[in-house]
């Protein structure tokens, strides 16, 4: 199974952006056009929180509008920066979108490998939260298919990504509580998040940690104790993981842009 991974959309309404820099309604259309032409083309796109950049009026309209022509089924969970009312009015006819309870939790069936959506989101913070409830219910759905291949999805990494700043904003309640209970289930394959504006890949509790890279912008990589918070000029990107029948997860980065490649020959010299 191929998934895609995108995150950190921060979609605007039309007319407006984060920064003079960047145009993220752009970013994201040229990501959708972008994995609508993949080859192989993904089986499901993930995307993992921060879809709108406020939530300001007019953002989630604007998200709509961009999604519609995703040639791939996705699911979405939420960030920080989003509103779970307004998410819920915006996939109201999906299905998929549970539109009761306090989260936004749900699981994603029907193919190879399920996938469990988180909602970690604090409102009013950025930092994220696993409460008790939250755990439980994780737990419950993890019962019940005991032996299937499962990845989780949430916004805030439950780990230190090394990025000293942005480690203080990520899940803290139920992070130590979600370790031991990836550790106690083997199926569990990957955790994948987003957040940090910054692609990192970590082994956790037996499982493939992962957090995305931004459709967005990137976070300037910077391992000091104390780093300056920066934007970097890197560009927009994505990721593909592949989930093999072995177990084995394969992560590729896929950067979003007009990057054409160079054919070279397959000869090998003889030394």
């Amino acid at each position: 199974m191929l998934i895609a991974q995108m995150s950190d959309l921060h979609v605007t309404a039309p007319g407006t952006a984060p920064t003079t820099a960047y145009d993220t309604n752009a970013r994201l259309a040229a990501a959708v056009a972008h994995l609508n032409a993949l080859v192989p083309r993904p089986d499901l796109v993930l995307i993992t929180g921060d879809l709108v950049n406020g939530p300001k009026p007019g953002e989630y309209a604007a998200l709509s509008a961009l999604l519609e022509s995703l040639a791939i089924p996705f699911r979405v969970l939420p960030g920080n920066h989003d509103d779970r009312a307004e998410l819920r009015r915006t996939f109201a006819g999906t299905g998929w979108m549970p539109m009761n309870g306090p989260f936004l939790h749900h699981a994603v069936e029907g193919f190879p490998v399920r996938i469990l959506m988180l909602d970690s989101v604090i409102p009013g913070s950025a930092v994220g939260s696993l409460c008790t409830d939250r755990l439980s219910w994780l737990e419950e759905r993890l019962a019940e298919q005991p032996e299937r291949p499962t990845v989780l999805a949430l916004h805030h990494p439950p780990f230190d990504t090394g990025l000293a700043f942005l480690d203080t904003l990520r899940c803290l309640e139920g992070a130590e509580e979600l370790g031991r209970l990836v550790r106690s289930r083997p199926n569990v394959r990957a955790v994948l998040c987003g957040h940090t504006h910054r692609q990192t890949a970590v082994a956790w509790n037996g499982a493939h940690g992962y957090v995305a890279p931004s459709v967005a912008y990137q976070i300037a990589l910077d391992l000091a104790p104390e780093p300056p918070y920066r934007w970097t000029e890197e560009p927009s990107a994505l990721a593909l993981h592949q989930f093999r029948p072995d177990g084995t997860v394969v992560t590729h980065l896929s950067v979003i842009g007009d990057y054409p490649g160079r054919e070279f020959s397959r000869k090998v010299r003889n030394s």
